[in-house]
């Protein structure tokens, strides 16, 4: 388990200090993540509400919880009392159902809006079009209990380095388009979350504030 601390020593030399390191401890054992917490690091991202309730269970206070996989509105109230931030905002349902839950408890939560850049359909995330008219419609002030701190995407899983440095380029653009323009004059509207395991270091030269890395830090996942 030394391993691991070494990697994350290793990983965040060469990572500006600025970068926030989003550790993603899906499916990763538990005595792993301890090792990285022992060593100093305290921010992890998850995929699936129901690990990661359990885990934020098990592991002390301090840790900065991230929600970064698709979330359905059913599962909103579980991760309120204690998320730090949820990526994964992709629809106008899921933004009233955060404030709705948040409200309840008086507690803010923040959130990224998560924007389909990538050529696959597959991967989740909300159009740069409907989001533009998802706030034309629906003013941030309608939810005082959603603090949207800035964008998130996925890039197509790909070897084309020039694609993926498209992609994140053009999620730069839609974040500073929006600061001009639905946020201007917020300055916690700012952040990028971009960049997994094998191109994060292609995110942070386009601007990426936020990076998702699990299997560099931890190794391979559990199977299912």
């Amino acid at each position: 388990m030394e391993q691991i601390a070494e990697n994350l020593k290793n990983f965040l030399q060469n990572v500006p200090a600025e970068i926030r390191l989003i550790a993603v401890s899906k499916r990763q054992p538990e005595e792993k993540l301890w090792e990285a917490y022992r060593w100093g690091h305290k921010i992890f991202g998850e995929n699936l509400v129901q690990e990661l309730v359990r885990k934020k269970d098990i592991f002390p206070t301090d840790i900065e919880w991230h929600m970064i996989g698709h979330l359905q509105k059913n599962k909103v109230k579980y991760l309120v009392p204690f998320i730090h931030c949820i990526h994964s905002v992709d629809s106008l349902d899921l933004l009233k159902e955060i404030n709705k839950r948040a409200g309840k408890i008086n507690r803010p939560i923040s959130c990224l809006f998560e924007v389909h850049i990538a050529q696959e359909a597959s991967k989740s995330g909300i159009i740069p079009d409907d989001l533009k008219h998802l706030l034309e419609e629906n003013p941030l002030s309608q939810f005082p209990f959603v603090k949207i701190k800035g964008l998130m995407g996925m890039a197509t899983n790909t070897d084309d380095t020039e694609q993926i440095r498209k992609e994140f380029h053009s999620l730069r653009q839609l974040r500073d388009e929006l600061k001009q323009t639905f946020f201007a004059g917020n300055a916690e509207f700012k952040e990028l979350s971009m960049g997994m395991s094998g191109d994060y270091q292609i995110a942070i030269d386009e601007g990426a504030t936020m990076i998702r890395v699990g299997t560099t830090i931890f190794g391979k996942r559990l199977t299912k």
